[in-house]
């Protein structure tokens, strides 16, 4: 099962460099010009903090394994990550509907994500 969670480590770090590329994606130069002062820097506040999350979930899952499979401690955190990913799963039907393929197609990958994680423990 520490394939599962070895994959997991470059899952994260996909979405922590995806994450990087948000200002050049959505052209937030521009784009976040539009909107006030303080929600423009609560999003990229709140982008910069997620993507520390992401290479946080990354190195555990890379480095610390052995420990995420065998203790309490690690468990826990195979949970909360999974729990992290079909949360985000949820958010993406709530906020983004299914209206797009692309839409679709991210539910599904948050869904892997979190499977990712908890299958492990099962």
């Amino acid at each position: 099962m520490d394939i599962l969670i070895k994959v997991g480590s470059f899952y994260n770090l996909m979405f922590a460099i995806y994450h990087c590329l948000f200002w050049k994606i959505f052209n937030w130069d521009e784009e976040l010009k539009k909107i006030d002062f303080l929600n423009r820097a609560i999003m990229q506040v709140l982008n910069l903090c997620l993507t520390f999350c992401f290479l946080i979930f990354s190195y555990i899952s890379f480095f610390h394994t052995a420990e995420l499979l065998t203790t309490a401690l690690g468990h826990t955190l195979l949970v909360g990550i999974s729990i992290f990913w079909l949360l985000r799963a949820i958010e993406q039907v709530l906020f983004f509907k299914l209206k797009h393929w692309l839409s679709i197609i991210f539910l599904f990958t948050f869904i892997a994500g979190a499977a990712l994680y908890i299958i492990p423990i099962l």
